[in-house]
C-alpha cells in the first residue's frame, strides 16, 4: 500500500529520505565489475565485446555480425505496420519542430570598430545512443535521442541496442530509419559504453554518449566522462503531481502507475491540499493497479517508494517541489499556470488536467531524457545543445589591440607571466 504522510509527522524526513535516496549510491561489487568491463574490451576490443555479449545477452555475434545489416533493417521495417510507422513519424516531426527552436547560430559582435568578438557553434563530429533493451523496448528513447542530434547536425549517430537471445525489436529499428541513425550494433550494457568511448576494429569511437540504461551502463557512462562527454548520470524515474482536489482521482492515480511501472525504483509521489482527494486517488491506484501487465513491479516501486503527502496549500507543495527538484512534475491543479511561477526546479513540468506525463514521453516535442534524483537544479533536459560545441572568436585590429593593450600587458605583470605581457608588448613596440 502506497504510504499516507503529512509534512507535519514526526517521522516525515526520515520516511521521505528513503524515497529520495534511492539507487544514489553503486555497490562496489557493480563498480568493480564494470570498470573490469571497461579494461577489458579497452585492451581486447572485439574480442572481448562478443564474450560478454553471449554471456550476458545469451547472443553469439562476431566482427561480421555485430552491426545491424541493411537488410534487418528493412526486414524490421516491413514488420512495422502502416499506421505505427506513421505515428513514429509524427513523433519524430514534433520533436524536430520543437528542438529546432532551441539551436544556437555562430554569431560575430559589431560593437566596437576595431574589435570583433564572437561564438562559433559546431555540431559534434560523431555520438554514440545507447537505447535500452532489457525489461522494454523504447522506440522514444531512439527518436529523443537521435533527432535532436540530426537537428544540431552531428555528423554520424551510432546506435547501441542489446538483442537478449537475437530478438530484433522491429519498432526500435524502425524509429532509428525514421530519426537517421546512421549504424546500429547488436550490443548493450557497460561493454557497450566501452566500445563507444574507446572504440574497437567494428565499432568507432564517439565524441558524446547519450541515452538512459541500468545501473551498470550509469556506471560505466560515470567511469568513462572525460575520454568521451556524456549527456547525464540518469537514476530511477519519478514523477511528482502537486493536487488541489480539482480533477479526477482516476487521473492521478493513472500517472502515478505510469511512472511506478517502469521498475522497481520508480518513485510516483502525489502532494495534494486535500486529504480526502488524496484518499481516493490511493483507491483508484489499488483497482487499476491490478490490470496492469507490470502490476508485479509497479506494486514494488508503489510500496516502497510511493507517496501521497497533504500539504495545507500550494505554496507548501511548490515550496516541496522545488527542494527535490522532480523528474516529472505534473501541476494537475484549477489554474496550473498561476502556480507555474513559484516552480524553479523540475525535468519537465506538465500544465493542468488534460497533460499527462506521458505526453511529454512520447510525442509532444520537447525531450524526455531528463534530470533525476534531484539534479534538475542544476541541469537540463537533452536537447540540441547537447550535441555541439562552442568556440569563442576573438579578431583584434591593430588600433584595438593599441587601445587595450597596455590593460593586457598590466595584468599578466600582476601574475608574473613574463611571456604573455610581452607577447602584446612586442606588437606595440614596446619592448
Amino acid at each position: 500500500m502506497i504510504r499516507f504522510l503529512q509534512f507535519s509527522d514526526a517521522g516525515f524526513e526520515e520516511a521521505f529520505r528513503t524515497i529520495s535516496e534511492r539507487g544514489e549510491t553503486t555497490p562496489v561489487g557493480i563498480l568493480q565489475t564494470v570498470e573490469a568491463i571497461l579494461a577489458d574490451v579497452r585492451e581486447r576490443g572485439d574480442a572481448a565485446l562478443c564474450e560478454y555479449t553471449e554471456r550476458f545477452d545469451r547472443l553469439k555475434l562476431d566482427a561480421t555480425t555485430l552491426e545491424v545489416s541493411t537488410a534487418e533493417i528493412e526486414q524490421a521495417l516491413a514488420a512495422v505496420d502502416r499506421e505505427t510507422l506513421a505515428t513514429l513519424q509524427l513523433a519524430a516531426d514534433r520533436i524536430a519542430t520543437f528542438h529546432r527552436r532551441q539551436k544556437e547560430e555562430t554569431w560575430l559582435t559589431d560593437d566596437e570598430s576595431d574589435i570583433r568578438l564572437g561564438q562559433m557553434v559546431t555540431p559534434l563530429d560523431r555520438v554514440g545512443i545507447y537505447v535500452p533493451g532489457g525489461k522494454a523496448a523504447y522506440p522514444s528513447s531512439v527518436l529523443m535521442n537521435a533527432v535532436p542530434a540530426k537537428v544540431a547536425g552531428v555528423g554520424e549517430i551510432i546506435m547501441v541496442v542489446p538483442m537478449p537471445d537475437g530478438v530484433v525489436n522491429p519498432y526500435v529499428l524502425a524509429a532509428a530509419h525514421i530519426a537517421g541513425v546512421d549504424r546500429i550494433f547488436k550490443i548493450g550494457g557497460a561493454q557497450a559504453v566501452a566500445a563507444l568511448a574507446y572504440g574497437t576494429a567494428s565499432i568507432p569511437k564517439v565524441d558524446k554518449i547519450t541515452g538512459p540504461g541500468n545501473i551498470y551502463v550509469a556506471t560505466a557512462k560515470r567511469l568513462v566522462f572525460g575520454t568521451v562527454d556524456i549527456d547525464m548520470i540518469a537514476g530511477p524515474s519519478e514523477i511528482l503531481v502537486i493536487n488541489d482536489g480539482s480533477g479526477e482521482p482516476a487521473h492521478i492515480a493513472a500517472d502515478l502507475l505510469s511512472q511506478a511501472e517502469h521498475d522497481e525504483l520508480a518513485a510516483s509521489i502525489l502532494i495534494t491540499t486535500d486529504e480526502a482527494f488524496g484518499r481516493r486517488v490511493v483507491d483508484e491506484l489499488e483497482n487499476q493497479l491490478v490490470l496492469l501487465s507490470r502490476a508485479a513491479i509497479a506494486r514494488q516501486s508503489i510500496n516502497n517508494y510511493g507517496a501521497v503527502i497533504v500539504a495545507r496549500d500550494l505554496a507548501e507543495a511548490a515550496e516541496f517541489s522545488n527542494r527535490i527538484a522532480p523528474e516529472h512534475l505534473e501541476l494537475a491543479v484549477a489554474e496550473p499556470f498561476e502556480l507555474l511561477p513559484q516552480i524553479r526546479h523540475a525535468g519537465a513540468i506538465f500544465l493542468g488536467h488534460n497533460t499527462p506525463e506521458a505526453a511529454g514521453d512520447y510525442l509532444a516535442g520537447p525531450n524526455h531524457t531528463l534530470p533525476t534524483g534531484g539534479t534538475a537544479r542544476f541541469f537540463s533536459p537533452l536537447g540540441t545543445d547537447d550535441f555541439v560545441k562552442k568556440s569563442s572568436l576573438i579578431s583584434f585590429s591593430k588600433e584595438g589591440l593599441e587601445r587595450l593593450g597596455k590593460s593586457i600587458v598590466r595584468i599578466a605583470e600582476l601574475e608574473g607571466l613574463e611571456a604573455h605581457a610581452k607577447s602584446v608588448s612586442i606588437r606595440l613596440g614596446k619592448e
